[in-house]
């Protein structure tokens, strides 16, 4: 992958360009970013750079390869090429082909896995099919899709006591073709305890050795492995940008890029999750819920969250999503007024009930109650029990100012 190709991070982009092209390369990097910042597309671009002939200069012309001619005499001697100050890797070269198809020899991989039938000491090299296959199609995906992906259900995955083992035995190697030997290590999350086999490694690497380390949450990694990482922040992604990228690469229509890009916040993996589902009434499921909890009574309650209940955890959860993306516009109106509030009609309208039925302090808790709905949504939990608690959560923080919302 090309940096080119990586949605938004102008700046780390950058960043990480001078680092190569001024010789600061750290020997172990953590990659640090949320979910659908593009942390595993930049590091993938990155690798691709570091091992790109093209840009260190190591391509090798057809009369250096030619050795003696046949008539005994020498070929004259050809200066060695010189890097070139390349922004990118050219992307046509062969270590670029081999990077992009995730079959450079000198890039190792490694992410959690399951064992596929009990007794299994899976490594990484068990999944490299899928893993190329996953990379290609969902390069913004999470641990969660990843697992699903290779058939995990409820497994566990992890990155084993095995798999270190396997990348201590592939660091040893010699390197094949490039300057660097390169292991890329998505979601150290994974590595329990097992992990500090590694830490030798880490810490006093063989020449010319780097550990690139791609991760989105920082208190999950063993302090002993992040105490040896040079840290490479990666931000969410700019609103306009996942916008932009849903036009150009999901063929989203404007408006519903617009709207969409507005829920993920920065997220464009849960953007592409919600354009799945953009045809979907939200705001009418929306409606109901409040109207069933303010004002309906347990029959009506029960009858809407059986409703819900009935629908996959990503539709849950995306809902969630939509209440909250409405309550954080109900409070930039509140603070910033309607007219500077770029939104549909319909949904700045409903905003604006909100506003009516719920004072600041109200929204603020209820933001609260639905991302920890989210987080549990997400864990399996059990939707009738938990939007039932949900719902008489949202009764009690805003029964003082009920109000029947109409269409």
């Amino acid at each position: 992958m090309q940096f080119d190709k990586v949605i938004g991070q102008k700046e780390v982009k950058q960043h990480l360009v001078e680092m190569v092209q001024q010789n600061r390369l750290s020997h172990a990097l953590l990659f640090l970013g949320k979910e659908g910042s593009g942390v595993l597309p930049l590091a993938l671009a990155f690798t691709q750079f570091v091992t790109c002939t093209t840009r260190s200069g190591k391509n090798k012309t057809p009369k250096q390869e030619a050795g003696p001619s046949m008539f005994g005499d020498e070929p004259a001697a050809e200066a060695p090429s010189t890097p070139q100050l390349l922004n990118d890797s050219c992307g046509t070269c062969p270590a670029c082909f081999k990077a992009q198809k995730l079959m450079h020899p000198d890039i190792h991989y490694s992410y959690p896995a399951i064992p596929r039938k009990s007794g299994d000491k899976p490594t990484s090299s068990d999944y490299a099919t899928e893993w190329r296959e996953f990379v290609a199609n969902q390069p913004y995906g999470n641990a969660f899709d990843w697992l699903q992906f290779i058939g995990a259900e409820n497994k566990q995955g992890n990155i084993t006591a095995d798999e270190c083992n396997d990348i201590i035995r592939k660091l040893s190697l010699m390197s094949f073709e490039s300057e660097y030997k390169i292991l890329l290590m998505w979601m150290p999350e994974y590595l329990g305890k097992e992990g500090n086999k590694l830490l030798k490694l880490i810490e006093e690497p063989p020449p010319n050795t780097l550990f690139v380390l791609v991760a989105e949450n920082e208190e999950q990694i063993l302090p002993t492995i992040l105490s040896r990482c040079q840290l490479v922040k990666v931000p969410l992604l700019e609103t306009a940008e996942v916008e932009k990228a849903l036009i150009e690469r999901a063929n989203a229509p404007a408006q519903t890029a617009r709207q969409t890009a507005g829920i993920a916040e920065g997220n464009y993996r849960e953007a592409l999750q919600l354009l799945q589902h953009a045809s979907d009434d939200w705001q009418s499921l929306l409606r109901d819920w409040l109207n069933a909890a303010l004002k309906g009574g347990p029959g009506a309650q029960v009858k809407w969250i059986e409703e819900i209940s009935k629908q996959g955890r990503e539709k849950q959860k995306q809902f969630l999503r939509y209440f909250n993306h409405l309550l954080e516009q109900s409070i930039r109106i509140r603070v910033m007024g309607a007219d500077r509030i770029m939104l549909p009609d319909q949904e700045k309208d409903f905003a604006q009930r909100l506003n009516k039925i719920a004072s600041v302090s109200q929204q603020q808790t209820l933001i609260e109650e639905l991302d920890k709905a989210a987080y549990y949504i997400e864990r399996n939990a059990n939707a009738k029990m938990l939007f039932h608690a949900l719902t008489i959560k949202l009764y009690h923080i805003i029964q003082d100012k009920a109000l029947f919302l109409t269409g």
